[in-house]
């Protein structure tokens, strides 16, 4: 690799897009400790050509710092520049962590977990997207052909992936048109936020390679079949011991972890503002989408918001390593960072109330009568992103989770995002995520 091209500066907004700086390869050594300048008013951007009302205004700046360990090169292609980036964090005087910056958000909110459990959160992101461009010609869904139709751009993809160190450990074609679906090996802290990032933007450049788009968007097209964002986590102890399972307990839950499920499941209609984030969001969501409608806890229960995954070996200390959380109303519109931020705190909520852990619903929550639902404390998820906003007010635990700063431009944002949707109609603006994702 030679001396010139770019280095990319980037980071990670409140619509989940990732904002980019770029600098010439032979200065990136001075920008690594103060990195590069950015209005703070830009974190107001929707994913459009529209910026929110904030409460910054043209004078305030946030200075963008690349965080060394994320270091990321692709270089596939003989006929393109890599892909060389750092992903960033905000920091403003004397290097003080930004309020609003998400990955700050994480960081954060993960050290606490740590203080006051002794535990730490292991994550995995599953992410789906959709392929498109000329000349390309999907498969049956969860197919061989399907696959093998796309196999340059699989191949290139985790090759990619491979380049990038965010430990993939499977890429395959799934139920939609032209969907793929692929996931990251778990890891402790914001590194899994920060593989969630990358990941997505080495599919995106592979696309791009192939003359093609991929895109994450919740809903493509009105009738389309969605694209979602499941976060698997599973606590450790501080010995880096698995404590999420416990063979004696219901759906072999630990206690410590079925009073993590209670805690984001009590908080699961505000979160639905940080992980179902856009209007078109709950295109996706509802009963019998296989993307969860209702506030529940299942094993192997892909109706369930909160689904217990078993390990597959039957041998305790084996199960005990593959045993996880998937959290399902989730795609990517959303911030990880901040999805995976609002787990925790929810989580950490349940545990420092000793909530006992939620009762298991062994079937589709929808088949369940209101007696039923109300014994199991089963109720619907917000309908729309007003209602997951309307639920986050309610929630003042949630709201003071966040500083003024972050949590007040946020809502400008997605209420921004609601009114383009009124005022363009959801046909015009499912293909308009669907371009911007």
């Amino acid at each position: 690799m030679g001396t010139n091209g770019l280095v990319m500066l980037a980071w990670t907004d409140f619509v989940g897009l990732t904002r980019v700086r770029a600098v010439p390869r032979t200065l990136i050594d001075r920008r690594m400790r103060f990195g590069l300048g950015w209005a703070m008013a830009g974190q107001a951007l929707t994913p459009f050509e529209d910026i929110a009302d904030n409460s910054w205004g043209p004078m305030n700046e946030v200075r963008q710092v690349p965080v060394p360990e994320t270091e990321t090169v692709i270089d596939l292609w003989d006929d393109a520049p890599p892909l060389h980036m750092f992903l960033c964090d905000g920091l403003i005087a004397e290097g003080t962590p930004w309020a609003a910056c998400p990955r700050g958000f994480l960081s954060r909110t993960l050290a606490d977990f740590a203080s006051e459990t002794g535990l730490t959160v292991a994550t995995s992101y599953e992410q789906e997207f959709q392929l498109s461009g000329p000349g390309f010609a999907p498969g049956p869904p969860f197919t061989l052909e399907a696959l093998r139709l796309g196999a340059a751009f699989a191949d290139q993809c985790v090759a990619a992936l491979d380049q990038a160190n965010v430990d993939v450990q499977t890429f395959e074609p799934e139920y939609g048109v032209g969907q793929f679906e692929f996931a990251c090996a778990p890891t402790a802290g914001v590194a899994a936020a920060d593989r969630a990032v990358i990941a997505r933007e080495a599919v995106r450049e592979v696309a791009r390679r192939h003359g093609m788009r991929a895109s994450f968007t919740p809903k493509p097209t009105l009738d389309a079949v969605g694209n979602g964002l499941h976060l698997h986590l599973s606590l450790r102890d501080a010995a880096d011991r698995p404590a999420t399972f416990d063979a004696d307990r219901p759906g072999e839950l630990s206690e410590v972890a079925g009073r993590f499920a209670a805690g984001i499941l009590h908080h699961m209609p505000a979160l639905c503002a940080f992980t179902a984030a856009s209007p078109i969001s709950y295109l996706r969501l509802g009963p019998h989408h296989w993307s969860s409608g209702y506030v529940a806890l299942g094993v192997h229960n892909r109706e369930a918001s909160l689904r217990i995954c078993p390990g597959p070996d039957s041998d305790p200390a084996a199960r005990s390593e593959a045993f996880n959380l998937e959290y399902r109303p989730a795609d990517g519109t959303a911030n990880p960072y901040l999805a995976l931020a609002v787990l925790v705190r929810a989580g950490l909520d349940g545990i420092r109330r000793e909530w006992p852990a939620p009762p298991l619903v062994a079937c589709d929550p929808d088949g369940l009568n209101a007696e039923e639902r109300q014994r199991l404390n089963v109720v619907p998820l917000p309908e729309t992103l007003t209602d997951a906003l309307s639920a986050l007010d309610r929630d003042h635990v949630v709201r003071r989770w966040f500083p003024a700063e972050l949590r007040k431009n946020y809502i400008n944002v997605k209420n921004a995002e609601i009114d383009l949707v009124a005022q363009n109609g959801l046909p015009k603006m499912c293909e308009r995520y669907r371009l911007a994702y």
